[in-house]
């Protein structure tokens, strides 16, 4: 990820909504170091901002509605979320929350691709999201899942006007050639009900001393680190309840 300050129409926070706030918190401390801050307002809903010294980096959040999945969420910059959200509807994606004030930090709003991939839209006002980008225990790269690679690759252009770089198995995506992200395909190496979905990669100095460090405190390894060729060292992690990410080998910035 070559974007280092939040950008419009690059990934610019990410949320872990979880069953149990406490435990994720303790997890991610043990894990990246980061330290954890809970909105005392009621209407905040136990909101968790987590940060790497005075930076923040990402939230941990309750599960708010029945049914929904313990995972992560992607949130990309917009200058106006209304208008990005329709656009969004108009390319053949879905308005799963429509747009919505957060107090006075921002403006909110949580979509699906075509394939049902979700993540969300925030136009900053007093918050702008993550303020440090590949630097050890901050997101680093963020990574579509995906059946169908043609049609993402359609769609995301058109509404975030990102470039493309194809190569066989493998997308890379970018804001006016800054990568900061990619896209594989879900094929018949996945279970049939894996859906479609943004993972975040974490930045991290030791692939290997973090995985273990991962594995330490309660969560589980996916695979064995692995040397991408061309790239980074990656290993993909579930963590005590249930949410998937990666983590890479920040010198490589994905």
């Amino acid at each position: 990820m070559k974007i280092t300050e939040p950008t419009l129409g690059a990934p610019c926070w990410v949320e872990l909504g979880t069953s149990d706030v406490d435990a994720a918190t303790v997890y991610y401390r043990e894990v990246f170091g980061w330290s954890a801050e809970t909105d005392p307002r009621s209407e905040a809903g136990g909101y968790t901002v987590m940060s790497l010294g005075a930076a923040p980096v990402a939230a941990v959040t309750p599960l708010y509605t029945p049914g929904q999945p313990t995972a992560w969420t992607v949130s990309f910059a917009t200058r106006d979320t209304d208008a990005l959200a329709a656009a969004v509807a108009e390319a053949g994606g879905k308005q799963l929350l429509a747009p919505r004030d957060i107090f006075d930090v921002g403006r909110f709003a949580v979509v699906a691709d075509p394939e049902g991939a979700v993540f969300s839209l925030w136009q900053a006002r007093s918050f702008p999201g993550a303020t440090l980008f590949n630097a050890p225990g901050s997101l680093g790269w963020v990574e579509l899942a995906t059946r169908d690679a043609e049609r993402a690759r359609a769609f995301y252009p058109r509404v975030f006007g990102w470039t493309v770089t194809a190569h066989d198995r493998y997308t890379r995506w970018g804001i006016d050639g800054a990568e900061f992200g990619g896209m594989r395909p879900l094929d018949e190496r996945n279970p049939d009900d894996r859906p479609t979905h943004w993972l975040p990669y974490f930045a991290v100095e030791d692939v290997d001393a973090t995985a273990a460090r991962a594995i330490e405190s309660g969560g589980m390894l996916l695979g064995p680190p692995t040397d991408v060729p061309g790239g980074p060292r990656i290993a993909m992690i579930r963590d005590p309840q249930g949410a998937v990410f990666g983590i890479h080998s920040a010198v490589d910035e994905g």
